[in-house]
């Protein structure tokens, strides 16, 4: 049942309105498709970025529509980025995943806990 296509619309949904809000929609997607429906974790990232892309593609155009994005601050970080998920992908091959997946981990928590705790700073 959880498998499939109303449960997957909602899901997808669900999942695209948070990655739209900027809340990362695309780590809740691994999550569903790790825990929820079993899948190995390396076809659950493959979903992910098919996933990701389009969703990524829609969001930028509005927030772009919305004058939020600038293009000289953006196309930088665009290219690091790039670069850097080529280089990680080919080195993630030979790292021991145990230690992949608790470094991804750690990450996560501490990005919960600085949405958590952040304050703004007091102009």
């Amino acid at each position: 049942m959880l498998e499939s296509w109303p449960v997957a619309l909602l899901t997808g949904t669900v999942l695209g309105t948070l990655s739209g809000l900027g809340v990362g929609g695309g780590s809740l997607l691994i999550l569903w498709l790790t825990l929820v429906l079993g899948m190995d974790p390396e076809t659950a990232r493959g979903i992910n970025l098919l996933f990701f892309l389009p969703a990524a593609c829609a969001a930028s155009f509005f927030r772009w529509r919305q004058g939020a994005l600038r293009f000289r601050a953006v196309l930088p970080a665009v290219a690091a980025g790039c670069a850097a998920a080529v280089l990680f992908s080919w080195v993630q091959r030979r790292l021991d995943l145990s230690l992949l997946r608790r470094m991804f981990g750690c990450l996560l928590i501490l990005t919960g806990l600085r949405e958590l705790f952040y304050r703004p700073k007091e102009e």
